[in-house]
């Protein structure tokens, strides 16, 4: 007989309503939860990324939650480093007795999480870097795909300066220069979609797209550049901090920023679609429930993992928790 998952994976869409789930799973089952989301990971991105704190408060209390604020959003934060600081909380959630919870839609963190992805730390190479600066787009690309044929992240193929990046990690990942990754623990996962009806969940993506520009989202993007965030970096984050930079900078009015945010963030969401699919294609078990259906979440763990046990509730009434702790282990990873 086959051992029992030892790690929950939530994954879905944008506006899926993921976290919510994840936080009644985590408060009924003693558990914890770790982002997978590739902005909420920086500090000062709330609103823009959806990082809700009241979405971990279940029944008064917070549910513990980590992997969010550990990067200032004016450095680079690299997957390499995500899979080291995910492999440290799992274990160290797993060490507890607690029940680890693996929660978001960012498909590459995802997947270099529970599927391991072999990845190398690699510093910044100021001579490689003068070489790549006379190449174009596409001979820039053509040289990663020479070192690195099975790309795991496509999207690195159309931004220059994470094209120059990959181009780095995979050079010094051939040559044996970069630093070897953390070691991986072993990982059973339990992984599980949410799926909305399409015209359900576009009207939900544009209601919270409305909610979030009344909730400060414009005044926050203000904040970040005002900060020391400069305008390239804002676009680098793509959807929200694009558009409602550009618009900040005058070069869109709020009609069209709006409008035009609106129509992106409905395509992003059929690029995590595509993304969660080629995951199963490669080989990866996803059990699909629909949006919101929480008695379905509970029926297949139950299923799965057996049911719950008597377990000290975890987390403190109030806000959430602090991941102070995982700050300070950053730059083992970078």
């Amino acid at each position: 007989m086959s051992e029992k998952p030892n790690l929950v994976v939530l994954l879905g869409p944008t506006a899926a309503g993921k976290t919510r789930l994840a936080a009644r799973l985590a408060r009924e089952r003693g558990g914890e939860i770790i982002s997978a989301d590739s902005r909420q990971v920086y500090r000062g991105m709330d609103i823009g990324t959806g990082k809700d704190r009241r979405d971990y408060v279940v029944e008064g209390a917070a549910v513990p939650v980590h992997l969010l604020d550990v990067a200032d959003p004016r450095e680079e934060f690299h997957l390499f480093a995500y899979q080291g600081l995910f492999y440290r909380a799992f274990a160290e959630i797993a060490a507890r007795g607690a029940l680890p919870i693996l929660a978001g839609g960012s498909g590459m963190y995802l997947e270099a999480a529970i599927r391991g992805y072999e990845m190398v730390a690699a510093p910044e190479n100021p001579e490689l870097r003068r070489e790549l600066a006379a190449l174009d787009m596409g001979e820039l690309a053509a040289r990663l795909l020479s070192l690195q044929p099975e790309l795991h992240n496509r999207t690195d193929l159309v931004d220059r300066h994470r094209l120059v990046r990959a181009i780095e990690i995979a050079a010094a990942a051939r040559g044996g220069e970069g630093r070897p990754g953390v070691e991986r623990p072993e990982l059973r996962p339990l992984v599980i979609g949410v799926r909305w009806e399409r015209d359900v969940l576009r009207r939900r993506i544009t209601a919270r797209l409305h909610e979030r520009i009344a909730a400060g989202m414009v005044e926050e993007v203000a904040a970040l550049h005002q900060g020391g965030v400069g305008w390239e970096r804002l676009d680098r984050f793509g959807l929200e901090y694009r558009y409602v930079g550009l618009y900040l900078q005058g070069r869109l009015d709020c009609d069209e920023m709006v409008r035009t945010l609106n129509t992106r963030i409905h395509q992003f969401a059929k690029r995590q679609d595509t993304w969660f699919r080629r995951m199963e294609r490669r080989g990866v078990t996803i059990h699909w429930i629909p949006g919101g259906d929480y008695a379905g979440l509970r029926s297949l763990v139950e299923r799965e993992m057996g049911p719950v046990r008597q377990v000290e509730r975890r987390g403190k009434a109030g806000t959430g928790i602090s991941t102070a702790s995982y700050k300070s282990n950053f730059k083992k990873f970078t």
